[in-house]
């Protein structure tokens, strides 16, 4: 079986007659390369002589050629027809591979294939030069392909169709461009975090929980409901504050409702560790740390923000309450703002450690108790 291992130009100039054989097209590629080093047909010659031998060493025969076109359009086109016919008696190729370097030159492949058998076309494309060469062919894979049609063009076709209806009602260019870029945003989110495929198997994993009664699918709505209280708790926090700084406002948010969020996300973990232990796999230490580091983290971050709203004035300095035990009695206490950060610090700090340590107990204890293999 032979094979002809074409490398086609239409740009012309590179050869006026058919150039075949192993020395000759190598000599064709040293001329061109002195000419001009950044020439992209050094590369396509380069690739037609890898072709050949590649071929030649899974012992099959390979003849390597060039032809070139001349003149317009439809001079070139003939140009190369020819060459190829000369190729074709001579040399008789049961099959053609093409190397091209250009869209342009690929173009030339139906009129190769209404002569020979073409197996392949391999299209060479220089890592060093930009990327417009390949720009034809991006946009050909991209119009072809069903689902980014209709994940990018249509959302933006649609942005582009609602703009001037925006602009039209609202009678303000700013109101119009925020509410496209605002929707476009929340559609590349949507796209980006995987947000669509999670609610369609949300359907499945809530009935599959309640077929194999999973604890976690109760904690998680009670985390659901707690996490609601927190950011209603939070707004009803920062309604009064008017004229406070945007800083102070958010702080206000956080502090009143980290320690909701807080008790949703300890629900959550903890239905799932649950889920965990009634289960025959064993637990992970990382989840039976989780609890644990959910609480001192809300604690940490609990602590920074009381700091900054007792600094500006926003909330009162933290009093310990008089404390009665039999005969002893503790004076009530007021700590300062540092030492009121230390203490929220520090317990988070414990907190963790104390998380770390009894996860690290409890993966001790499983792996004492798994027998050892003999």
């Amino acid at each position: 079986m032979t094979t002809l291992v074409l490398c086609v130009d239409r740009d012309g100039g590179l050869t006026d007659e058919p150039v075949v054989g192993w020395e000759a097209v190598r000599a064709l590629v040293t001329d061109v390369g002195i000419d001009d080093p950044e020439d992209s047909r050094v590369n396509c010659l380069l690739e037609s002589l890898k072709v050949a031998r590649d071929l030649r060493d899974e012992n099959e025969e390979a003849i390597v050629g060039v032809v070139s076109g001349r003149g317009d359009a439809i001079s070139t086109d003939r140009s190369v027809a020819r060459g190829v016919d000369q190729l074709i008696a001579r040399y008789d190729p049961d099959s053609a591979i093409i190397v091209v370097n250009s869209a342009e030159a690929e173009r030339l492949v139906p009129i190769i294939e209404s002569r020979v058998r073409v197996d392949a076309v391999d299209r060479v494309v220089v890592r060093q030069s930009h990327d417009i060469e390949s720009t034809y062919y991006v946009l050909k894979q991209f119009l072809a392909d069903e689902e980014l049609r209709s994940t990018v063009l249509v959302p933006l076709g649609a942005a582009l169709l609602a703009f001037p209806l925006l602009l039209f009602l609202a009678e303000s260019i700013t109101v119009a461009i925020a509410v496209v870029v605002a929707v476009l945003g929340t559609f590349l989110l949507y796209k980006g975090l995987g947000i669509g495929d999670f609610v369609a198997t949300l359907p499945g994993a809530v009935r599959d929980a309640f077929y194999s009664g999973q604890v976690s699918l109760v904690t998680y709505v009670i985390g659901l409901g707690l996490a609601l209280v927190g950011l209603f708790a939070g707004a009803i926090a920062v309604s009064p504050l008017g004229n406070t700084s945007v800083f102070l406002t958010v702080m206000q948010f956080v502090f009143d409702a980290v320690p909701w969020l807080g008790a949703a996300a300890l629900a959550a973990s903890t239905g799932r560790l649950l889920d965990e232990l009634l289960g025959d796999e064993g637990v992970h230490g990382a989840l039976l740390n989780l609890p644990f580091g959910v609480v001192a983290v809300g604690l940490v971050v609990r602590g920074f923000t009381a700091y900054f709203l007792e600094r500006a004035g926003e909330i009162p300095a933290l009093t310990v309450p008089r404390l009665t035990l039999g005969a002893l009695t503790v004076d009530p206490i007021t700590l300062s703002v540092w030492e009121r950060l230390a203490l929220f610090v520090v317990t988070g700090v414990v907190v963790s450690l104390v998380g770390v340590r009894f996860a690290s107990y409890l993966s001790a204890r499983e792996l004492e108790g798994v027998p050892e293999n003999t």
